[in-house]
């Protein structure tokens, strides 16, 4: 089973443990079986069937083959010994043996689950970091065609139904078929007619559940389907709450999210009915199987052909470990049950971890040293699905100048930004830096030659130190304190109770937006790339804000490279040069006074601004 397969594929890095785990599994079965055994020989003396331990060992190869046989003369010996008690002799050394016998089953039983565990833990954490490894190689383009709550789905509810179905099939797979086999081995000696006729019987149950089990696959997938859905909305919701209130939509959108609960709550219905129908359906095929033991077996016993025969006690016993039997089988019906239900998060793990990573670094790349004389796009065109972004795009962008792209929304700015620092490839021409081909540098020294600001301050819920040094390592407190000086950041900063200690929140909400904006400014001066892209950088401010930003932004455009998207175009009239996009074409280009004189598509885009 497919599932199975991917489990072992994390569990072969742990030779030494399921090696420990299955050595102590065998020695708890060895002892259960030992423990049963040993009923035989019990109620043959309560029954007072002294004659019948008698040279058993003598009565054909499968009575030589039994190991109580031997015990069974000894005490035979013993109840005959000259003097008193015998009998109580033997009873009481049955009785020790036995408490022996399952003393050391749970003692070994214990000490495998003791090694479980950590198999167990060890196999979710590394699906979990398969996982998130794989998310921060996706290209971004990806987390614009998935749902985050999708996502999100896969590292929780997904990885739970591994933990709570597929990984306690571990238990199953490797402790319940040794005990199995052990105790059908012994009942075998017992009476191998009777087992001959119980293994006729097991194979027609095993179909029966076999189907119900796939049945069960299918309602599951749809399951976390839905689920997937339910925290897309919930994410949405915590994302947007302020939106819902102000628009007074909390009724739509508990509308929205009933429906898609209620449809959560259905597909659970039908697929906890499918699953618990294991239960009932096992135990009834188990019942009829000792009834058919008890009809049978019992025929043996009251037989007079000797070929036939069976005798009280070794039926008793074998009775006794058939009830054994039947929950390890149980046990293995549960374990194919959950294996399918846990197959569809499986599949859905597997999806995202096998996901294809479009952005690849080609063998033997180059690493980027330093920025020397400039980047050029040649003859450059992107289309999404059948969508054209751009077109034939030619541009070249000197080191230490200043490029600002501007155009209406969708004319292909941000597009053209992202190609830059590799975050998506062209489908045609070529992106070079320094005359070479950005496919023939590593991803990481591309990257670590830019820095990046966006219209939306990306922060993460840490302190406002950590927020800055994270494209640093091991930045020192006073290289903080400087970028945020050069940021204009530390105005605000100083006046928090616990300066650059402080945590801002989830996103940095505990800030304003100019506020936000300034640290990530201060987290871009503190990376000091030789290349900077600001992508509509103070778009969402208010004046006040949009000008401490602005003059920070001056303060870290300073001797760098720099390409700006602009939606304000008061902020780059002194750009060297401005690239006007329309529809994925440059359709003009020049300085700030250039254009105007030009009276076309920029001169359009200045007055409608003005106007406003």
């Amino acid at each position: 089973m497919k599932s199975l397969r991917t489990i072992f594929k994390y569990i072969r890095k742990y030779p030494g443990l399921i090696a420990t785990y299955f050595t102590f599994n065998i020695f708890s079965a060895v002892f259960g079986v030992i423990s049963l055994g040993l009923l035989s020989p019990f109620l043959m003396l309560i029954f007072k069937q002294g004659d019948a331990f008698k040279a058993v060992t003598s009565q054909g190869f499968f009575n030589r083959m039994n190991p109580v046989n031997y015990f069974k003369e000894w005490l035979y010996t013993m109840i005959n010994s000259p003097g008193p008690g015998g009998s109580i002799k033997a009873l009481m050394v049955i009785c020790i043996v036995v408490f022996f016998a399952i003393l050391l089953k749970n003692l070994f039983a214990y000490l495998s689950m003791y090694f479980l565990n950590p198999i167990r833990n060890r196999i979710l954490n590394d699906m979990r970091s398969s996982m998130y490894e794989k998310i921060l190689r996706l290209p971004i383009g990806y987390f614009s065609e998935q749902r985050k709550g999708d996502i999100m789905s896969k590292l929780s509810n997904d990885l739970a139904d591994v933990e709570g179905s597929t990984i306690s099939v571990l238990e199953s797979i490797f402790r319940e078929p040794i005990t199995i086999l052990l105790f059908l081995i012994y009942m075998i000696i017992l009476s191998p007619q009777l087992t001959l006729f119980l293994l006729i019987f097991l194979p027609v149950s095993g179909f029966i559940l076999g189907r119900i089990g796939r049945s069960l696959k299918k309602e599951n997938t749809r399951v976390l389907q839905q689920f997937g859905k339910l925290f897309s909305t919930i994410e949405e919701t915590l994302g947007g709450i302020r939106i819902i209130k102000a628009f007074n939509a909390e009724a739509k959108i508990q509308d929205k999210f009933e429906k898609e609960n209620d449809a959560m709550y259905q597909l659970k219905n039908k697929a906890n009915r499918r699953r618990d129908l294991a239960s009932p359906v096992s135990e009834a095929l188990g019942i009829t199987a000792v009834l058919c033991i008890l009809w049978y077996g019992g025929r043996m016993v009251l037989s007079s052909d000797k070929s036939f025969t069976l005798n009280a006690g070794d039926f008793l016993a074998y009775i006794a470990i058939f009830t054994q039997l039947i929950q390890p089988l149980k046990g293995l019906s549960n374990g194919s049950y959950n294996m399918q239900k846990g197959a569809a998060s499986i599949e859905r793990i597997e999806g995202l971890i096998n996901e294809k990573v479009e952005i690849q670094e080609m063998p033997g790349a180059k690493i980027l040293e330093n920025f020397k004389d400039s980047i050029e796009l040649k003859n450059v065109s992107f289309s999404y699905e059948d969508s054209a972004i751009l077109k034939n795009i030619n541009l070249i962008i000197k080191k230490g100048k200043t490029i600002a792209l501007v155009g209406s929304s969708g004319a292909g700015k941000s597009t053209l930004v992202d190609l830059i620092p590799r975050f998506i490839d062209a489908g045609s021409g070529e992106v070079l830096i320094d005359g070479i081909n950005i496919k023939n540098y590593t991803l990481h020294s591309i990257r670590h030659q830019m820095g990046i600001v966006t219209q939306e301050a990306i922060l993460f819920n840490d302190t406002i130190a950590s927020n800055i040094g994270l494209g640093k390592d091991n930045a020192s407190a006073e290289e903080i304190k400087n970028a945020a000086r050069i940021a204009n950041a530390e105005i605000f900063i100083d006046k928090k109770e616990d300066s650059y200690e402080t945590n801002i929140g989830d996103r940095g909400m505990k800030l304003s937006g100019g506020e936000r904006q300034r640290l990530t400014i201060a987290r871009a001066v503190l990376k000091n790339p030789p290349i900077l892209i600001l992508d509509e950088a103070t778009s969402a401010l208010d004046t006040e804000s949009e000008r401490l930003v602005q003059d920070a932004i001056n303060n870290l455009m300073a001797n760098r490279t720099s390409i700006v998207i602009a939606h304000r175009l008061s902020t780059i009239r002194h750009a060297d040069e401005i690239v006007v996009l329309q529809k994925g074409e440059i359709v003009e280009r020049g300085t700030h006074d250039s254009l105007l004189k030009q009276n076309g598509f920029y001169k359009k885009l200045v007055d409608m601004q003005e106007v406003k």
